[in-house]
C-alpha cells in the first residue's frame, strides 16, 4: 500500500495538465477502435482462422467471444478512460488486450506450424524474423500500449470524474 501511495502522491504533485487530453484522446481511441472491431468481425475471424490453421485447429465459438470481449473492453473502457472515471482500472483491463495486439501484429515475425507445446492453441513459436518490414498496426497498438502505461502510472488527472468525485460534498 505504501508503494501505490507513494505513486499516487507523486503523480498529483507532478501531473502536466496537458496530459489530461492525451488521456481524453486515448479513451476516443479505444472507444472508436471497440467500434471497428465489431464492424470488421469477419476480418477478424480470418485473422484468427489463419492462426487456427497455422496450429492445425479450426474457428470455433470461443474466437468469436473473445473478439466480442475485446471489443466490447475497447467501448467501455475506452469510454471511462476518456471521462477519468475509475481510470486505473478500466486502463487494467486494456492492458492485457494491447500486450496481445503487439505480440500479434509483430512486424516480420511468422509464426511456426509445428508447436509441441501449445496443440490447439495460439502459437508463440516463430520460426523467422525478418525486420525489414514494418506494419501499422504493431506500431499503433505500441504507442496505444506505452500511453496506457503512462496514465496507469500518472493516474486520471484534474479534469476528470473522479477527480470531481473526490471533491464532491453532499449538501
Amino acid at each position: 500500500m505504501e508503494i501505490t501511495q507513494k505513486i499516487e502522491n507523486w503523480a498529483s504533485t507532478h501531473y502536466p495538465a496537458w496530459f489530461d487530453f492525451v488521456r481524453m484522446g486515448l479513451g476516443v481511441f479505444l472507444f472508436v477502435k471497440g467500434f471497428i472491431v465489431l464492424s470488421q468481425i469477419e476480418s477478424v475471424q480470418i485473422f484468427i482462422s489463419n492462426i487456427n490453421a497455422l496450429n492445425g485447429t479450426s474457428l470455433n465459438w470461443n474466437a468469436q467471444v473473445l473478439i466480442q470481449f475485446i471489443a466490447y473492453m475497447h467501448i467501455i473502457g475506452g469510454l471511462f478512460i476518456a471521462l477519468g472515471f475509475l481510470t486505473r482500472i478500466a486502463i487494467f483491463f486494456q492492458i492485457p488486450i494491447l500486450l496481445g495486439a503487439v505480440l500479434f501484429t509483430m512486424p516480420g515475425i511468422r509464426m511456426a506450424s509445428d508447436n509441441n507445446m501449445a496443440q490447439g492453441g495460439i502459437n508463440f513459436v516463430w520460426s523467422e524474423i525478418q525486420l525489414n518490414t514494418t506494419t501499422a498496426e504493431w506500431w499503433t497498438a505500441l504507442f496505444t500500449l506505452i500511453l496506457l502505461i503512462s496514465c496507469f502510472i500518472i493516474g486520471s488527472g484534474p479534469w476528470s470524474v473522479d477527480k470531481y468525485l473526490e471533491h464532491y460534498e453532499e449538501t
